[in-house]
């Protein structure tokens, strides 16, 4: 079991940490548990990473602790806290937090043809299904660029 809590990045010990990956099954059980699919971005770094943060963006992924036993955490909890808390659409899946956009999410009903997502800021309440607005072309720009962004 991953408890999310891994090293730190040996370069940047102050700004980012990461966990210890997320299990080919795990993967599996997180999207039946949402009724998606992960684009291959965001799965190559869940697979590798689990969760990560670079202060003060947190990267959700997927993991597991031993407080929360057997329920999946990051992505999975928050997509489904939004879905049942302020309506979050069922093709939308809150892949980062962050203290700019609240919510950033993946529009897994807008796949291009490498079977990415596009990112949206999401803002729920703003109008009926919430107000988006573009931030990315996949997960992978998004977590490239925050990086870049940070630890430079």
């Amino acid at each position: 079991m991953d408890d999310g809590q891994g090293s730190e990045s040996a370069g940047h010990r102050d700004r980012a940490s990461y966990g210890r990956g997320c299990s080919p099954e795990a993967i599996a059980r997180a999207e039946r548990e949402l009724g998606l699919t992960f684009p291959p971005s965001y799965r190559l770094l869940i697979e590798e990473f689990g969760t990560w943060d670079v202060t003060p963006t947190q990267f959700l992924g997927v993991y597991q602790t031993e407080a929360a036993g057997d329920v999946l955490l990051g992505s999975v909890t928050e997509t489904l806290d939004a879905r049942a808390e302020v309506d979050l659409p069922q093709e939308l899946m809150v892949v980062l937090l962050d203290d700019v956009w609240l919510f950033a999410v993946l529009d897994t009903s807008q796949p291009d043809e490498d079977g990415e997502y596009p990112v949206f800021a999401w803002n729920p309440g703003v109008v009926d299904g919430g107000l988006m607005e573009k931030i990315a072309d996949s997960f992978g720009q998004v977590a490239l660029e925050e990086c870049e962004q940070k630890l430079s």
